[in-house]
């Protein structure tokens, strides 16, 4: 395979500008399809309040307490199709799945976090916060949930006043953090979450040890949602990270057990406006609990607005989920206002990107190897389970159009697992009008996994 050969500061300057020759699309083939069904959900804590019974009551501004009684659907930025299921549901949603942690369990599961609940501190506060392990299974297209795990503060380590504060196990919720991204380190569960941003160290059995400002540059460095930050706060100044912008990946990194955490979305300025088209990525040792200094920033390709999922492969390069805020097939995209046949802003841009931590340039910027595009995996065995709504053949071609794919990692030297977060019940993407499953993808990318 031709590989392009720019310096590290032209590859930085042409992905910015988005040129089409500025790396190395790789092929990925389809090996195995699983998913978790979207109204699948799982009961709170027998000891945690009654309150949590119930989940999804505040999602529409004002409290509801009759289960099933208002209807998901997709947003006004994607056309507001009902998806099927219906706010507030009975338990808790199972989903959507935000993160792989790299090690895997001792039974060989793999760890998966759930994020906050229905995606803001105001409509969460009756989500609990949870992770699981779970075991794929490609040959029957299921997935095992072979343990949930509630993530609870007792001895009141979170600095800051918590939705359960009155109750004897104070179990998380929505309201108090957005987790992301999780690790297993020495036996520990790290979570990298975007309200602070905070990094929180917890049990395998939930339980809260620590919680970790974020240290840049001298002072913390705080989100719109921080704790601290009110309406009156200034953007740029009393905060720098925008609304859901925190620590969407966090990855390990061999052989120095480093915890890198990269933010979602571009740093602000002290005009409040976005500095650049990248993110950043810190160092955090978990050994010590404290912020290294060290760190790096990822060039973002034209049309991309986000990062899903970061980890590492190997000693240096890793894998990053990038992506549009598109969800369903472009072949849909509505011509003017949005009608229930077609997709106002279809999926686009959504790649797994291979970058090499050991080349970072002199303005700071990692090398960006090369990437496989998500949006045109080759199925020739008919891999697929989930039919995909769509104006044009996609016979031997799988594409993964959903608006949150937030979990990556390697399974072996050829192969990948990617997962997305279904937002539970906002998200559609294969289909115009139903809640999207959440779906497990494995992918044979030798060539991508192969390159220096």
């Amino acid at each position: 395979m031709i590989r392009t050969t720019l310096s590290v500061s032209a590859l930085a300057l042409a992905v910015c500008l988005g040129s089409a020759q500025a790396e190395t699309v790789f092929p990925a083939k389809l090996v195995g399809h699983a998913f978790v069904p979207a109204a699948t959900f799982v009961d709170a804590p027998a000891d945690a309040p009654e309150d949590a019974r119930i989940s999804g009551k505040f999602t529409t501004g004002s409290r509801v307490d009759a289960v099933g009684t208002v209807p998901g659907d997709t947003g006004a930025q994607h056309g507001k199709r009902t998806t099927g299921l219906s706010v507030p549901f009975e338990g808790q949603p199972l989903q959507g799945f935000s993160g792989f942690a790299m090690e895997r369990a001792e039974d060989g599961s793999t760890y998966v976090l759930t994020d906050n609940g229905f995606g803001t501190k105001a409509n969460s506060p009756d989500a609990l916060l949870f992770f699981h392990r779970v075991t794929p299974d490609f040959e029957t297209g299921s997935v095992a949930v072979n343990e949930t795990v509630f993530l609870s503060d007792p001895d009141k380590k979170i600095p800051f006043r918590i939705a359960y504060e009155g109750t004897e196990q104070r179990y998380l919720t929505g309201a108090d953090f957005d987790p992301e991204s999780i690790q297993l380190v020495d036996g520990d569960i790290w979570i990298g979450e975007e309200f602070g941003p905070y990094l929180i160290r917890a049990t395998t059995d939930g339980k809260v040890i620590s919680v970790h400002s974020t240290m840049m540059d001298g002072a913390e460095l705080k989100s719109v949602d921080h704790p601290t930050v009110s309406g009156l706060s200034k953007a740029g100044t009393d905060w720098r990270v925008p609304r859901s912008g925190g620590y969407e990946g966090m990855a390990l990194q061999p052989g120095t057990d480093l915890l890198w955490a990269m933010l979602e979305k571009p740093l602000l300025g002290e005009d409040g406006a976005p500095v650049g088209n990248h993110l950043q990525v810190l160092a955090f040792d978990p050994a010590k609990g404290e912020w290294t200094g060290e760190g790096f920033k990822l060039a973002l390709a034209e049309g991309a607005t986000a990062i899903g999922d970061f980890n590492f492969i190997d000693e240096t390069r890793a894998l990053v989920i990038e992506r549009d805020n598109g969800e369903g097939d472009p072949s849909l995209k509505c011509e003017g206002e949005a009608q229930p046949d077609c997709f106002p802003s279809p999926a686009m841009l959504k790649r797994i990107v291979l970058v090499d931590t050991a080349s970072i340039d002199e303005d700071g910027f990692v090398r960006r190897i090369g990437h496989i595009d998500l949006m045109d995996i080759a199925d020739p065995d008919g891999k697929s389970r989930i039919e995909t709504a769509a104006k044009r053949d996609l016979e031997g071609v799988m594409t993964f159009p959903f608006f949150t794919i937030e979990n990556v990692m390697a399974v072996s030297n050829t192969e990948i697992m990617v997962a997305m977060d279904n937002n539970l019940p906002f998200s559609s993407g294969r289909t115009l009008d139903k809640a999207a499953d959440n779906e497990f993808i494995l992918l044979d990318v030798s060539e991508m996994l192969a390159a220096k």
